[in-house]
């Protein structure tokens, strides 16, 4: 069969060659990637540009992540472009990292982006050539793979680039896997009638999109890890503001060596309540319970002066800062740990729990007016003047006058918005389960950019939609089959903390997942590479140590588990 494609003759037959390849150097040259591209009718309406195809050969690559273990590897890097039918002056760039043929498992594997990037470059991808799999990015359309989804966004003030969005929100991740598989057959010559296992792997904004993936394209994958998703994006990016808010409405700015003092003695007041004194919180939700901030008022801080952090930028640098930590900066403290709560006493949204960087109630000093005053957050400020205001602008000009009422509304109105394209809450996953796929999700418990308690909140209503009829125990046991979710003592966003180092991060999840998919060994407990932490519980279990901190258990604590159930009866609608 003879199919035309951006102007040149191709044959699947000669598709199906490419297979043949002896080694990674055979392979990776633009005529021998070009019989392998996925011209088949897979149900895209696309046309690839094969005069966009490139290689790049890489040998004796050392790679490291806190993702995987560090090692050296050989890879070729394919990229090409695609178009859209019907559309005009349209351009998707895809890029794979393809195995030494005797490397190769009969795997693919997806990879997705953190903030408002699409892709993490390779942060992720080394990771599916340590097990045999093609990996794959895509440039989601906006222009380049460095390119971000705000800088597409907009078509000019007051329009949206609808195209963009639903790339960004679920399309770009559906037409990467479907033509990386198709792809990955040709090139290794893996007939329909053998078993190519597809898998993808991300954080943050990457953990989103791999839901995106799950509540739309349910067999699309065999296995997911995802980590701390960005789902309930509306809520997720206006909260950003929240400690900005809090502080606006209090009147009191704390530096933020007070703020950090504060999070220290935290840290080491709760730091024994799972059992053992190892310097991480393994159990917040204790001390969320048992310790209260007021017992740090008058400790003292002391931070040293810094020479960035100032502000306008390339002002004075940050002064010393000393003092004692006072009310005020316990108050905020306090109400930025419980959330906001709006002005009729209802839940709008969660924080970070008890031993968490207080990142979103950062201050900033500002040397014209010798002061501390809230500093700008992006990704928060960006979400309501160029998402919701439509305007070129990432930036609020102040924070004056904003309402925690205010940032509820902001959340609605970005729900409504962006409910189809960006919210990812979907809870009815029977599509997925019938699909027999398998989705692990992990999340640092001391997680300050996306709160642990979210990926709980998701976790808890897809139990209630789907297994609601059933006792706690039997319906987290029913996702047990298909969806696994743990909270990581002491870990930050995406990775390890340098607040509570001995905790470390898991660094073979995907490892753990291809096990679960091709071997049923479902994961009971995450290794991570802590010194103090080797092991993490899966929920709705938690960590307690017995014997003098030399025996841990994964344990169920009901007050501990209903501490970290939320219901943000804020809005006149679920919010899953």
């Amino acid at each position: 069969m003879r199919i035309y494609v951006g102007g040149l003759v191709l044959s699947l037959s000669s598709g199906l060659a490419a297979g043949q390849a002896a080694s990674l150097a055979q392979l990776c040259t633009v005529d021998y990637v070009t019989t392998a591209l996925p011209i088949e009718d897979i149900g895209l309406a696309v046309t690839i540009d094969t005069s966009s195809v490139s290689v790049a050969l890489a040998t004796n690559k050392t790679v490291r992540s806190e993702w995987y273990p560090s090692t050296v590897v050989d890879y070729c890097t394919v990229t090409f472009a695609y178009a859209h039918h019907g559309l005009n002056n349209d351009t998707v760039q895809v890029s794979y990292l393809v195995p030494s043929p005797e490397k190769f498992t009969r795997r693919y594997l997806s990879t997705g982006g953190g903030g408002l990037a699409i892709n993490s470059g390779t942060q992720y991808t080394p990771s599916g050539i340590l097990v045999g799999a093609v990996a794959g990015i895509t440039d989601g359309g906006f222009g380049s793979f460095d390119t971000p989804y705000d800088a597409a966004f907009l078509l000019a003030n007051g329009t949206v680039n609808w195209q963009a969005t639903y790339m960004f929100g679920y399309q770009a991740h559906h037409e990467l896997a479907t033509l990386g598989k198709q792809f990955t057959r040709n090139l290794f010559n893996v007939s329909s009638d053998e078993r190519l296992y597809s898998y993808y792997q991300g954080c943050s904004e990457g953990g989103r999109e791999g839901w995106s993936q799950i509540q739309r394209f349910s067999d699309q994958f065999d296995g997911l890890v995802t980590g701390a998703p960005a789902i309930r994006l509306s809520q997720l990016q206006t909260n950003h503001l929240s400690g900005g808010v809090l502080e606006e409405m209090a009147g009191y700015f704390p530096p933020p060596c007070e703020l950090e003092k504060i999070r220290n003695l935290t840290i080491a007041a709760c730091d024994g309540l799972d059992g053992k004194v190892d310097g991480v919180v393994a159990r917040s939700d204790l001390c969320r319970l048992k310790f209260d901030y007021e017992a740090t008022i008058g400790e003292p801080y002391h931070c040293p002066p810094s020479a960035s952090g100032g502000f306008p930028p390339g002002s004075n640098p940050t002064p010393e800062q000393n003092g004692t930590v006072t009310r005020e900066a316990v108050a905020i403290a306090k109400a930025f740990t419980e959330g906001l709560i709006d002005s009729k006493g209802r839940r709008v949204y969660l924080n970070p729990p008890p031993g968490s960087s207080f990142g979103d109630a950062t201050t900033r000093y500002n040397a014209a007016t010798s002061a501390w005053e809230p500093a700008p957050i992006t990704l928060g400020s960006g979400w309501i003047t160029r998402f919701l205001q439509l305007e070129d602008n990432d930036i609020l000009d102040t924070l004056s006058g904003v309402t925690v009422d205010q940032l509820r509304d902001w959340m609605y109105s970005g729900m409504m918005k962006y409910y189809d394209s960006l919210q990812t809450t979907w809870t009815d996953l029977d599509g997925f389960r019938g699909a027999g796929s398998k989705v692990l999700v992990l999340h640092g418990e001391a997680d300050s950019a996306i709160p642990a308690g979210s990926s709980v909140h998701y976790y808890e209503s897809v139990r209630q939609a789907m297994f609601g009829d059933l006792s706690y125990d039997d319906g987290t046991k029913a996702l047990d089959d298909f969806y696994r979710l743990y909270i990581v003592p002491g870990a930050e966003h995406c990775g390890s903390n340098m607040a509570q180092p001995g905790a470390g991060w898991p660094s073979t999840t995907l490892q753990t997942v291809i096990e679960w998919v091709e071997k049923d060994i479902a994961p009971e407990t995450l290794n991570t590479t802590g010194k103090s932490i080797s092991s993490v519980c899966r929920w709705p279990l938690r960590p307690l140590w017995s014997g003098n901190g030399t025996k841990s258990e994964c344990v169920f604590d009901q007050k501990s588990v209903d501490s970290w159930m939320y219901t943000f009866d804020a809005f006149k609608f679920p919010v899953y």
